[in-house]
C-alpha cells in the first residue's frame, strides 16, 4: 500500500508506518458506539454542593492552591468563519443578484437582525475606521442598504478579515472605559483572577494554527502589559500548536490511502484530540481547560470566578484524599477495614464502582487494583443544566469488560438507533461545557505520561470532500471524552451563568455579552 516515497512523508511528520495502519484499521473497522449504562444525574454520578458547602469551598481556594503551580490552557486554534454562515449566504445572495435586501426573517439568528444591531457589536467602531479609511461612510451604507460593501469589509482581508480570524482575535465586548476587547484580552483577565499563583504569576498557555500565531503573539505583547498593571500580576504566557505527528491519514471510500495531484498522502489534523500532546507537555500540577469563546465581560463574570475557585478546591481536597490512601497502601499500612473505608470512598466519592469480582480477591490483590484505579489523573468537571444545547454531557458506561466509569460522551458516539440508548440520552440532565480543572501529578509528585490514559477506540469518522472527490476523516480521540477516558472524572454542577459560547456572530447580542 505505500511505497518508500510515502514511508519517508510518513516519517516526515514525525509518524511510523503503524500509527498510519493502525488509522486505515478504524475506517475499515469503524469507531464502535460507546454502551451507556445511565445519565449522569445530581447523587448518581453528579456532585452537587449546598449553599454552606459552596462557600466554604470558594473560601478555602486560596489556601487550597497555595504552593501548587497552575495553568490556564485554552484551545484557541479554531477558525471563527463558522460564526458568519448566515453572513456568507446573505453576501451569496447580494452577489448573485438575488437579494437586495434583507430577509424577512428577523428572529434573532437572522442576517436581519445582524444589521439591525450592528451598532452593539464591539466590532462596530474598528469597522467604522476601516470603512472611513476607504472614504465610505458606515451610517450612509447602511441607509442605502449598501450591505454587500458592509459584509465585505467586516470578512474580507483589505476589510477587517474576521473571516480568516481565528476567535481568539475577534472583538468580543464592548467597555465604555476600557475599550473593547478581544476573546484573549478575557482570558488575560480570567487568569489573573483565578489563575495567579502565590508569586501573583499567572502561566497561560493558548494552542494557535502556526499561520496564526504572529498575530496572536502581537495581540498580548499589545495587551498584556495593561493588565499585568491592574492586577498586579506577571503574565507568562506561552503558545503551541497541534503537532503534526498527530494528523490522521485521509482515505478514499474503498478505504485507499486518498493522494492529492501529485501523488502524495493527505493528512490531516486530528482533531481537538490531538491536544492532549500539548496538555502533556505542560509542568504544572493544576491545570484550568476552557474554550476560547466561552466568555463574558466583567459585570457578568463573578459566578465563573467563584465556580472556577469551586471546582479547583474540590478537586485539591480530592486529590489529597486519594494521596494519603495511596501513600498508606504502598508503605503497608492498611488492613481489611482500611480497604473498605478506601471502596467506600471509591463509590460514594469518585461513584467508581467496586465488582463484586475484585472484594472477593485476596486482600492484595484487591489493594493492587485499587492502587491501579486511584492512581491516576484526576479532573473535576463542571456541568451546565441542559437547555437544549446539543453537544456532549455527561453519562455512566460500561466497557467490554462491564467495568462502569463516569464519562463526557459526545452524540456521535451513541447509537440512537438502539432505543435503550435513545432512553437513557433522554434522561440527562447535564451538558458538557467544557469547563475543566485537572490534577495532572501522582501522590509522589512525578507527572502522569497523559498519553497511557487515552482510549484509542474512541474516535470518529466523517465524510469531507477535496478538489471534487468525496474521502473519510478520521478524528482523534477527543481531549475531554477519549483522551481522557481512563482519569479519574469527577461531574460538579455550575450555574448556566457560567456557559456563555459564541457559535455565531449573533451570539455576542446575547445579555451576557453586553
Amino acid at each position: 500500500m505505500f511505497s518508500q516515497k510515502d514511508i519517508a512523508q510518513i516519517e516526515a511528520k514525525g509518524m511510523n508506518l503503524k500509527q498510519v495502519e493502525d488509522q486505515i484499521k478504524n475506517f475499515k473497522s469503524a469507531f464502535p458506539f460507546i454502551k451507556l449504562k445511565a445519565a449522569a444525574t445530581p447523587g448518581k454520578g453528579l456532585k452537587t454542593f449546598n449553599k454552606k458547602n459552596v462557600q466554604e469551598l470558594i473560601a478555602n481556594y486560596s489556601e487550597a492552591i497555595e504552593d501548587k503551580s497552575l495553568i490556564k490552557f485554552v484551545p484557541a486554534s479554531g477558525a471563527a468563519s463558522r460564526m458568519f454562515k448566515h453572513l456568507f449566504e446573505f453576501r451569496e445572495e447580494l452577489q448573485a443578484g438575488k437579494a437586495k435586501d434583507l430577509p424577512d426573517d428577523n428572529g434573532f439568528n437572522s442576517v436581519s437582525y445582524f444589521f439591525e444591531h450592528l451598532e452593539e457589536f464591539a466590532f462596530y467602531s474598528d469597522l467604522k475606521e476601516k470603512l472611513v479609511e476607504k472614504s465610505i461612510n458606515l451610517l450612509e451604507k447602511l441607509e442605502q442598504k449598501e450591505y454587500l460593501c458592509i459584509l465585505n469589509n467586516l470578512l474580507d482581508t483589505d476589510g477587517l478579515e474576521y473571516a480568516s480570524l481565528p476567535k481568539g482575535l475577534l472583538k468580543f465586548h464592548s467597555y465604555d472605559d476600557d475599550g473593547n476587547r478581544l476573546a484573549i484580552e478575557e482570558h488575560l483577565v480570567e487568569g489573573a483572577v483565578y489563575g495567579k499563583n502565590d508569586k501573583n504569576k499567572v502561566n497561560l498557555h493558548f494552542t494557535v494554527s502556526p499561520e496564526h500565531l504572529a498575530k496572536f503573539e502581537k495581540a498580548i505583547d499589545q495587551k498584556k502589559y495593561k493588565y499585568a498593571e491592574h492586577f498586579n500580576v506577571e503574565f507568562l504566557i506561552k503558545f503551541s500548536q497541534q503537532k503534526p505527528s498527530t494528523d490522521t491519514i485521509s482515505v478514499d471510500l474503498n478505504n485507499e490511502p486518498f493522494r492529492e495531484k501529485d501523488g502524495s498522502i493527505l493528512f490531516r489534523p486530528g482533531g481537538h484530540g490531538a491536544l492532549i500532546e500539548n496538555l502533556n507537555d505542560l509542568g504544572a500540577e493544576i491545570i484550568f481547560i476552557k474554550n476560547i469563546d466561552n466568555i463574558v465581560p466583567d459585570k457578568h463574570r463573578q459566578p465563573t470566578y467563584d465556580y472556577k475557585k469551586l471546582i479547583s478546591s474540590y478537586l485539591i481536597e480530592i486529590q489529597d484524599a486519594i494521596f494519603d490512601y495511596l501513600e498508606s497502601l504502598e508503605i503497608g499500612n492498611f488492613d481489611e477495614d482500611f480497604l473498605n473505608e478506601i471502596f467506600d470512598f471509591m463509590e460514594n466519592t469518585l461513584f467508581i464502582k467496586v465488582p463484586k469480582y475484585i472484594r472477593s480477591k485476596e486482600l492484595m490483590e484487591q489493594v493492587d487494583w485499587a492502587f491501579q484505579m486511584l492512581n491516576r489523573p484526576i479532573r473535576v468537571c463542571g456541568m451546565v443544566k441542559n437547555e437544549g444545547e446539543t453537544g456532549g454531557g455527561p453519562f455512566l458506561v460500561e466497557d467490554d469488560n462491564g467495568m462502569e466509569s463516569l464519562q463526557i460522551v459526545e452524540s456521535s458516539q451513541i447509537d440512537f438507533s438502539d432505543q435503550t440508548q435513545a432512553d437513557i440520552v433522554k434522561n440527562a440532565t447535564h451538558f458538557n461545557p467544557v469547563d475543566l480543572v485537572c490534577g495532572i501529578y501522582d501522590y509522589k509528585g512525578d507527572k502522569f505520561d497523559l498519553k497511557e490514559f487515552v482510549d484509542p477506540k474512541t474516535g470518529f469518522i466523517s465524510v469531507k470532500s477535496k478538489n471534487g472527490k468525496n474521502l473519510k476523516a478520521q478524528e482523534l480521540p477527543g481531549l475531554w471524552n477519549g483522551a481522557m477516558a481512563d482519569w479519574i472524572s469527577i461531574f460538579v454542577e455550575v450555574p448556566i451563568d457560567t456557559f456563555n459560547p459564541v457559535k455565531i456572530i449573533n451570539d455576542l447580542l446575547r445579555p451576557m455579552h453586553q
